[in-house]
């Protein structure tokens, strides 16, 4: 990945996190990386854990950002969410999936689409 697309990404995270606090969330996380992979966001409101994927773009060409979260990406979410809830200790915790999509215009400002429980999880046999 070019260190411009990276620079972006970064950015588009910074941009969700502040999102989402004004909303009242709390960020426990960005960017928790395990042996799975990686969450953008993880945080907490109302008494319920947030995993978010946070997809940023210049341009629409290639389709909504959100629709770069395909299956795999959803199942690698899924299993990396179990992942932080078995190292935190934390049982019985509800939990859902989130997307941030981040548009970013020409004169450098954005548009925030938070897409709420995005997708719901396929924990099936492999949860706890």
């Amino acid at each position: 990945m070019s260190t411009d697309r990276q620079k972006l990404g970064k950015w588009g995270e910074e941009q969700g996190s502040r999102y989402l606090e004004s909303l009242g969330y709390h960020i426990l996380c960005r960017n928790y990386r395990c042996r799975i992979g990686e969450v953008d966001i993880i945080a907490a409101k109302e008494g319920q854990l947030v995993f978010i994927e946070v997809k940023t773009r210049r341009t629409a060409s290639y389709g909504s950002p959100s629709e770069a979260v395909n299956y795999r990406k959803r199942a690698k979410y899924e299993k990396a969410a179990l992942y932080f809830i078995k190292e935190t200790g934390q049982k019985d915790v509800s939990c859902r999936f989130d997307i941030i999509e981040v548009m970013v215009h020409p004169d450098g400002t954005c548009t925030i689409n938070h897409i709420v429980n995005a997708y719901a999880a396929g924990f099936g046999s492999y949860y706890y």
